[in-house]
């Protein structure tokens, strides 16, 4: 019988095993549509890649009916955390799966250690503090660039997708809050370390989290935005597991242009003439609660043309970049995507959207190979392409 660590972050959910699951296979389809929710046991189509499976091989390694051994990793790792099963599960665990199967990570890393490709990320964050092995950026060009104060009552943290590769989405929200006037700055930001917790690699996580905190109070804001699903979900959610308690409040940009329409600060002069779906990023839907905000903003926009998917909101499939499936299973991935995709082509849009910079970069990847002729935007790279007032 393996030994659960009383230090492990998910001791509490391993133990939850144990007594809550009855094999009912609810998890396996959305309870609404009535059709194959789960990326990963559509995909290998065998017991341990589904939700019921991976609390199984839980159980089975506690109680040592199970040796840990590589021929494990696939079943543990390659699921993009994404969050449907929380959904369809009708247990009292169901809110808590996801905790469940990271936790199980984390035990696989100190035993087998992570899927292949994934220990990358925790290595090229020691290094540089971004899982992409660029050269640290303290944003302090972006700083000169847009004339921002070194204190501010906001701080925008950008996150490594948006600052390292989704630059037009990090360019779009800077544009916006300038023009706003609100008054921000930008940080010398260390990765959030969501990648890193997703794929059970945590020895970095707490020592992250405290320096971008200590950051943020030397700024002297009380309020953050970020313009990434990832990052809101592990500042929201995942900070309160380590320990780390912060008195800023916390935005998504949708969550700030909802307000700003709300209060009559901000109104468009142009016409979108487009037909705009919108894709739900898991991290900011299933595993935060938002799905109406974004919609809101959207339809708000004159001459929009705003047509939902068959599965949304909180019965979307997933575009598969999450759960470290990306750099761990990059093939499968951009499959996951494309089966959105072509969910996305029945609506008759012509731009698919979202508001997580993950979701862009792998929404587009599958666009780009499967030649589906989308163009994928973040909701704020559409407002930065319309005319608007906006006033604080």
């Amino acid at each position: 019988m393996v030994e659960i660590d009383n230090s492990l972050m998910g001791k509490e959910y391993l133990e939850m095993a144990f007594e809550r699951c009855i094999k009912c296979s609810t998890c396996k389809y959305s309870y609404k549509t009535f059709e194959p929710s789960c990326p990963s046991g559509e995909k290998f189509l065998f017991e341990s890649f589904w939700a019921s499976g991976k609390i199984r091989t839980i159980r089975g390694l506690l109680n040592g009916d199970l040796e840990w051994n590589d021929e494990l990793k696939d079943a543990i790792f390659a699921c993009p955390t994404c969050g449907a099963c929380m959904d369809a599960c009708q247990a009292p665990h169901a809110d808590y799966i996801v905790d469940m199967i990271e936790a199980l990570r984390e035990l696989a890393v100190k035993h087998i250690g992570p899927a292949q490709n994934q220990e990358k990320l925790i290595e090229r964050a020691i290094k540089k503090f971004n899982p992409y092995d660029e050269p640290n950026s303290d944003n302090e060009e972006l700083k000169k660039k847009y004339d921002l104060p070194d204190k501010a009552e906001w701080v925008y943290y950008i996150g490594c997708t948006s600052n390292y590769r989704q630059q037009s989405l990090r360019d779009a929200t800077l544009n916006f809050l300038k023009k706003a006037s609100i008054n921000f700055t930008l940080i010398d930001e260390h990765c959030c370390t969501s990648p890193m917790i997703r794929t059970g690699q945590i020895s970095i996580s707490k020592e992250f989290m405290n320096y971008n905190i200590e950051k943020i109070k030397e700024a002297g804001a009380t309020k953050v935005i970020t313009s990434c699903a990832g990052c809101y979900r592990t500042l929201k959610n995942d900070f309160k597991k380590f320990g780390i308690v912060y008195d800023f409040k916390l935005y998504h940009t949708c969550e700030l242009l909802k307000e700003l329409i709300e209060k009559g600060k901000l109104k468009f002069k142009s016409n979108y003439n487009k037909t705009v779906t919108y894709h739900d990023p898991c991290h900011l839907g299933r595993h935060s609660g938002i799905y109406e905000i974004p919609r809101d903003v959207y339809k708000q926009i004159p001459g929009i043309n705003f047509v939902e998917m068959r599965r949304n909101r909180n019965h979307a499939w997933c575009c598969g970049a999450g759960g470290g499936v990306k750099i761990g299973y990059p093939d499968w991935s951009v499959e996951i995507s494309q089966e959105r995709l072509e969910e996305a082509k029945e609506t008759g849009a012509s731009i698919v959207s979202s508001t997580c910079p993950f979701c862009r970069t792998n929404l587009s990847d599958a666009n780009e190979k499967f030649n589906m002729g989308f163009e994928i935007l973040d909701l704020i790279e559409i407002i930065d392409q319309l005319e608007y007032d906006v006033e604080i």
